[in-house]
């Protein structure tokens, strides 16, 4: 009975003693966990731009860039920092998204945003608001505060507000610059469809959607997208970038994708989850389930990119125009802006 109790003892310190060191080293993996940020601009017909004009875009995709990393780099969650830096190009009336989006063919504002977590994959948009101020925050409160994944119009709009969100007026997102633009698109009436469905702005023709990826500490991956859709566009009209699967997707066992473009096509390809659906299913890379996607998307007519991150931060974007604002920052010291092909 003395030898009983003593083996008894002795494996009771024994299993203290390695209590702290196995919590440490899971501590350590958290703390070795590698962070990332990659964001998009819009994709589309970018190519040798003024040097005053890729400057101040250089400088806004850096601001939106430094804002989700530092989110990311104090321990925020994936989450948290794609609605930052989605925020900051809301903001900007240099993208498609927010303030100084492209018109409807009312000649009024419709945006779109989305967002989802690949953690638990709970996902919220909202798609056809016009007095909302950062679309992304509507989405966020979507996934967060009710059953539902996508809200539209009125309705998204009410709730938002009855959870305390102030509305803007629509002439908060016109400028004098975008209604030029929708005047000289409707009198050039011998323009093909495919003609509308990308604007001019600064000399650029493109799709000036707005997305962004992140993977935080914890390892865990977000995307979100936000828009204002195309110019022109159908009143009512709804693109990919508010629909999980097609303009977002997130899933912690493969990647997050965010994407830009002809929004029918992507839709009609469920773009940003068959990128997820190659990598688990095929075992394909990121970069090459992208490429596989988008050239789908080539084929049936369409054209666009994406941007990617996967769970071993690992970052990959693709597209088939000329050029793609697109830029990114790794916890490993990376980081890249870039603007053509």
């Amino acid at each position: 009975m003395k030898y009983i109790s003593m083996f008894f003892i002795m494996f009771i310190a024994l299993s203290c003693k390695d209590q702290p060191n196995q919590i440490s080293k899971k501590n350590t993996n958290q703390k070795n966990q590698q962070f990332a940020l990659v964001i998009h601009g819009g994709a589309g017909y970018i190519k040798d731009l003024p040097q005053d004009i890729e400057k101040v875009y250089r400088e806004k995709l850096n601001e939106a860039l430094e804002t989700g990393y530092a989110v990311l780099e104090r321990g925020g969650s994936a989450t948290e920092a794609v609605r930052q830096t989605i925020k900051v190009m809301e903001n900007s009336p240099l993208f498609n998204a927010g303030k100084g989006c492209v018109l409807n063919s009312l000649g009024k504002p419709e945006l779109d945003a989305s967002i989802m977590d690949g953690k638990t994959l709970n996902a919220g948009a909202v798609a056809g608001v016009s007095h909302i101020k950062n679309p992304i925050d509507a989405a966020v409160l979507v996934k967060d505060s009710t059953r539902h994944v996508l809200l539209s119009g009125k309705g998204a709009e009410e709730f938002c507000q009855s959870k305390g969100m102030k509305l803007v007026p629509e002439s908060y997102f016109i400028t004098e610059k975008r209604l030029r633009q929708l005047k000289q698109i409707q009198k050039k009436e011998h323009q093909t469809a495919k003609n509308h469905l990308s604007y001019i702005f600064n000399g650029i023709k493109k799709y000036g959607t707005v997305g962004c990826v992140a993977l935080d500490k914890a390892g865990n991956i977000a995307a979100g997208t936000s828009t204002g859709g195309l110019m022109n566009k159908q009143f009512g009209r709804i693109g990919d970038s508010p629909i999980i699967g097609a303009g977002t997707y997130a899933d912690n066992q493969t990647c997050g994708i965010s994407c830009t473009g002809t929004g029918e096509y992507f839709i009609r390809t469920a773009a940003s989850y068959s990128v997820s659906d190659l990598m688990k299913f095929k075992k394909m890379t990121l970069v090459k389930a992208q490429k596989q996607v988008i050239d789908r998307i080539e084929q049936l007519g369409g054209d666009g990119g994406m941007i990617g991150l996967d769970k071993n931060a690992n970052i990959a974007w693709y597209f088939n125009t000329q050029g793609m604002f697109r830029a990114y920052k790794k916890s490993n010291g990376e980081k890249k802006i870039e603007m053509y092909h």
